[in-house]
């Protein structure tokens, strides 16, 4: 599946594991993000995935001409949980409509784990 929108001179289309990978980068700028977390379904445990593996931890979808993510993140130690996630939305949300040019619907995020930073 492709995000697309159309310009004067035509279609573009964008892969969307490009802006999954995209968007991976913009939520480990953010502060108190440790990393993007993928969910094994065997045990339900979470683990912290290498950031060459960003987009394995954010699923994309496009409804309704609208790009949607779900973040499965893995939050820093003693910070507001709410903030982190307050944040990463509309960071996410501004980055990724400056970058494809297509506006983002939702942006959901999932706290699988907390890890203790040094």
């Amino acid at each position: 599946m492709k995000g697309q929108f159309v310009t004067d001179a035509g279609n573009v289309n964008i892969n969307l594991d490009v802006i999954a990978r995209y968007a991976g980068m913009c939520a480990v700028e953010c502060f108190g993000i440790v990393g993007m977390a993928a969910v094994s379904m065997r045990d339900g445990l979470a683990r912290l995935l290498k950031k060459e593996s960003l987009s394995k931890g954010i699923d994309v979808s496009v409804k309704d001409g609208e790009l949607c993510f779900d973040f499965h993140v893995i939050v820093s130690y003693g910070v507001s949980i709410a903030t982190v996630a307050e944040n990463l939305m509309q960071n996410v949300k501004y980055k990724i409509e400056q970058f494809t040019g297509m506006k983002v619907g939702a942006v959901n995020v999932y706290v699988e784990g907390v890890r203790v930073i040094d």
